[in-house]
């Protein structure tokens, strides 16, 4: 499975940490560290080490933990996506297209080049982040397929209805640790939406802080089932909610909600955030799918 935007973009901080800390070759790095230091959870610091690893700018050390090997000349391919203005316009008419049944699930580069008017290079771009977002997969040999998503109304309001269930229940699980650095950081995140950064961002941008916040949360349960589940379903539905948003006013008093769910952990009130969650999914739902 290619690497999620999210891990990308923490081994990218790591990157310009150890870059700017001038942090020598041999140093051992530690993930516990490395999340407070960023203020994100373990888990994408995890993955973003393996990234690095894959790499060669770090390596595994014997007691746990990576060492700094060479970050000179690395490039993590995060910058692509903002190359040009014209591959987010096709990114979206790609994804579009799909959910409108005018994509076959199995597709050819070269089919994609006539169709949208691509290079190559374009092209590579796009099919890339589609990848590491997870809706689109390379075939053994040759062509793309297109993974599961979302495409009716009635799956898209069940997704609803299955995040309604998961999320207040893993809050709720007796494995529960609250990653307070990550919480802090997804609380800070949510506040400036509400503040009205909100307004300056696409629903991309919007999705993918508004499914960290839930992720964050989720991963506290300690239960990888309840992870895994919100992770797939939030994978399933990425392409709906890239052109369906709530109108951004709406999308503040939400942001709002997530910012006392947050405080409600930070709190240790977790009864309460898990009631919090309920009623903020079940508004979310009405709003989303008229149900």
């Amino acid at each position: 499975m290619p690497p999620t935007q999210l891990t990308r973009q923490v081994a990218a901080r790591i990157v310009d940490y150890i870059r700017t800390e001038q942090v020598a070759t041999g140093t051992r790095l530690v993930e516990r560290t490395l999340a407070d230091q960023l203020r994100v959870s373990r888990s994408p610091v995890r993955n973003a080490l393996r990234l690095l690893a894959d790499s060669g700018a770090v390596a595994e050390a014997e007691r746990g933990g990576y060492t700094v090997l060479d970050t000179g000349d690395l490039d993590l391919g995060l910058t692509e996506d903002a190359e040009d203005g014209v591959d987010e316009a096709v990114y979206l008419a790609i994804a579009s297209d799909r959910l409108d049944g005018e994509l076959p699930d199995r597709i050819t580069e070269s089919g994609l080049i006539r169709q949208y008017g691509l290079t190559p290079a374009q092209l590579n771009r796009i099919l890339r982040r589609a990848s590491s977002e997870g809706w689109i997969e390379r075939l053994p040999g040759y062509g793309w397929e297109f993974r599961p998503t979302l495409t009716s109304e009635k799956s898209y309001a069940d997704s609803y209805r299955f995040r309604l269930t998961i999320e207040p229940a893993a809050i709720l699980e007796p494995t529960f640790a609250l990653d307070r650095p990550a919480m802090e950081h997804v609380r800070e995140q949510q506040q400036r939406l509400a503040d009205g950064w909100i307004h300056e961002l696409n629903n991309i941008e919007l999705f993918n802080i508004n499914h960290v916040f839930h992720e964050t949360i989720a991963e506290c349960s300690r239960n990888e089932f309840f992870i895994e589940a919100l992770r797939r379903v939030d994978h399933l539905r990425r392409l709906v909610e890239y052109r369906r948003s709530l109108p951004r006013d709406s999308g503040v008093v939400r942001c709002r909600e997530h910012v006392e769910i947050a405080d409600l952990l930070l709190a240790d009130r977790r009864q309460e955030a898990a009631e919090r969650m309920r009623e903020h999914l079940s508004t979310v739902t009405a709003e989303k799918t008229g149900s």
